[in-house]
């Protein structure tokens, strides 16, 4: 896929380290090589009470990353430390535990938030990641063969393919008892909130109290059943659902 006419100016930092290694593909980002490439060697091993940790000086460093995780959360941990490294180079060891590193965590102003968001542009850049959604439809099919291709999870895929969407798109998070985390595209109002709990009578309920694991085919329904706000009860949604390694489910919607 061409991505001439990018304008290397207006790379967010992440963007702009994988451009100075001419990475044109999704396939040739090599976290383990960029680590290497910036003083920093991984090491895969067991952890206690942390997904990952860095310990460094100025110029080197050791990140660990918890053996046990799935190669995607491995992957999107290691990500997140090598944002912690390329901006907080110096500072000893900076353990981060299992709910500090996720994409859904990347809006606040903390470090750990400020390594999330590196790790998703690090994974998934936008300058290769937006021309990709041209033209496709935001559902999970979509964000689930972007996230092969990026060799992402899904969870980072979806938040990310929402994010970048000019649709009106929600991604939420359940668990059986409540709503975990949500984030909405630019183009939804901040007024439109997803319910806290899921209605029985979606697809999402029944993935979340089966067995299952299996993603949802996308579905048209009333946008009241899961949203709050105005002019919701006059609106229809696309969904679709997936559970998720933890046992919550992940829905994506398309506000029709």
């Amino acid at each position: 896929m061409s991505i001439q006419g990018i304008d290397s100016s207006k790379l967010t930092k992440p963007e702009r380290l994988l451009w100075t290694y001419g990475i044109t593909d999704p396939k040739e980002i090599d976290l383990e090589a960029i680590a290497f490439d910036l003083g920093a060697k991984v090491r895969y091993r067991k952890l206690d009470g942390c997904d990952a940790r860095i310990v460094g000086d100025k110029t080197t460093a050791i990140i660990s990353i918890n053996i046990d995780a799935y190669p995607t959360r491995q992957r999107f941990s290691l990500a997140h430390e090598l944002g912690h490294w390329y901006e907080d180079r110096g500072k000893g060891v900076l353990p981060c535990a299992a709910e500090d590193i996720g994409p859904q965590n990347a809006e606040a102003k903390s470090k750990e938030a400020l390594a999330n968001a590196f790790a998703s542009q690090l994974i998934l850049p936008n300058y290769l990641f937006k021309p990709r959604i041209i033209g496709l439809p935001p559902n999970l099919d979509t964000a689930s063969c972007l996230a092969k291709e990026f060799n992402a999870s899904l969870t980072a895929t979806t938040i990310k393919l929402a994010k970048c969407s000019f649709a009106k798109v929600i991604v939420v998070c359940h668990s059986q008892t409540k709503r975990e985390w949500f984030c909405r595209s630019s183009a939804l109002s901040s007024d439109i909130w997803p319910i806290n709990q899921v209605h029985h009578d979606t697809n999402a309920f029944e993935l979340l109290f089966s067995e299952s694991s299996k993603k949802t085919t996308s579905k048209k329904e009333a946008a009241n059943i899961w949203l709050t706000g105005p002019g919701v009860f006059n609106s229809t949604v696309n969904v679709q659902s997936a559970k998720l390694t933890d046992g919550t489910v992940l829905s994506l919607l398309f506000v029709i």
